[in-house]
């Protein structure tokens, strides 16, 4: 069944949206994918915060015009679906990435990030990056350091001086 020119605009429109506050994307071709992987996939998506959308290549190329991932409008052949991630950068790699290894169909074909366009194998690095709880916690914990360092070299002087008095006395009580 043809779309009518208002529900592809509504398509463009829509995935536009989504491309313009995504913090990355994810092209993969999925041909070879039943409907029940489709909808398995759907499912690990929504769970990750990962917009899903297959979309036709002419509108996706549209939507994407004028957006940081228009970069991958070249790599739009075949049947495609598009991934952005909406909660953190790498969380559109890492359900792609999780769901290709069980499903070797699902083959991706690019990544953007930042208005830059990576291959294909860097699917492992973009997945790799660390969720905002966790990019939070690897900055408290380097905030954290040199204040505990401080705590811990204050606290050795009054101790160094305990020993030395230990020392002492030992040393008169012996001699």
């Amino acid at each position: 069944m043809a779309l009518s020119l208002e529900e592809k605009k509504a398509i463009v429109t829509d995935v536009a949206g989504i491309a313009a506050n995504a913090h990355s994307a994810v092209a993969a071709e999925y041909a070879g994918l039943s409907s029940n992987e489709m909808n398995d996939l759907r499912v690990e998506a929504r769970k990750g915060g990962v917009y899903l959308r297959i979309v036709k290549n002419s509108l996706a190329k549209r939507a994407v015009e004028g957006t940081e991932y228009e970069c991958m409008s070249e790599t739009f052949v075949g049947p495609m679906l598009l991934a952005f991630s909406q909660e953190d950068p790498g969380s559109a790699a890492r359900v792609i990435k999780a769901f290709s290894k069980e499903h070797a169909a699902l083959v991706v074909k690019s990544l953007a990030i930042g208005g830059k366009l990576l291959a294909a194998n860097e699917l492992e690095r973009l997945a790799s990056l660390p969720t905002k709880d966790q990019a939070i916690s690897m900055l408290m914990s380097v905030m954290q350091a040199p204040i505990t360092k401080l705590a811990q070299t204050l606290n050795e002087v009054p101790g160094k001086l305990v020993r030395t008095v230990a020392a002492v006395r030992d040393q008169k009580e012996a001699g």
